[in-house]
């Protein structure tokens, strides 16, 4: 039995991901801004079997809160050896660039608050001497490109201190998990218009992530033929790179 906490429990992904604990009959702590919502979450994670779930209230940029976070979901389930951390916003490219408070605040959103909690959590499991820790990046994170270049340099920022805490913690047992998810259907996505081969489920990206955090595997793309698609973006030459739309 597994002691899972899930912080942005609510997102469309965490909350996948959540039922596939629950279904195995894993305990559950969630964390997430809406109290409604988390309330609803909880509830079905029940009926599907979840040893025990639990919740909190909780906003990651305040940094102050973090450590009572993970305090707590240790406590409720009595230990703790998942963390995933999947909180995070869709940012407004157009408005950031001309924006510097708001893109600063798109990159503590989706970085800073991600590298502190990941910071509190490895500290923990470390000591422990094992666990799991899986962190939602991006493949927006692999390349900064025009389209998305403030979304994304706050996961590759995510990925990079995943990248060094994964190093650190393999040596005590620890895994570090760094998934990057390719266009997923979600309510975060909702205003781009959707269909074809790139686009996935919930579901399929949850089953992903678990399995991949089962095996301690170092980077989870998601689906898998994003790796490919990141590997050639990633070799473009910056001469050919400067004059592409993307």
């Amino acid at each position: 039995m597994n002691n899972v906490l899930i912080i942005g429990a609510t997102s469309a992904i965490a909350e996948a991901c959540a039922r596939v604990w629950a279904q195995r009959g894993d305990r559950v702590f969630l964390a997430a801004r809406g109290e409604a919502q988390l309330k609803s979450v909880a509830d079905d994670l029940r009926t599907r079997g979840a040893n025990f779930v639990g919740f909190k209230v909780f906003d990651a940029t305040a940094f102050d809160q973090h450590a009572a976070l993970l305090a707590d979901a240790t406590q409720a389930m009595g230990g703790l050896d998942t963390v995933l951390i999947a909180h995070g916003t869709l940012s407004d490219q157009d408005r950031a660039q001309k924006d510097v408070p708001y893109a600063l605040k798109e990159i503590e959103i989706n970085g800073s608050s991600v590298v502190a909690l990941m910071t509190l959590a490895g500290e923990q499991l470390g000591q422990q001497g094992r666990g799991c820790i899986g962190v939602i990046s991006s493949v927006a994170g692999d390349r900064g490109r025009q389209s998305n270049y403030v979304y994304g340099s706050a996961k590759a920022l995510v990925s990079a201190f995943a990248s060094g805490l994964r190093q650190r913690l393999h040596k005590v047992g620890v895994s570090v998990v760094t998934i990057k998810p390719g266009f997923v259907d979600t309510p975060m996505t909702a205003h781009l218009p959707k269909g074809g081969p790139l686009w996935a489920k919930p579901d399929q990206v949850a089953r992903d992530i678990v399995g991949g955090m089962d095996k301690g595997r170092s980077i989870v793309y998601t689906p898998g033929f994003w790796r490919l698609i990141m590997l050639i973006i990633k070799h473009i030459p910056e001469f050919v790179f400067v004059k592409l739309k993307l």
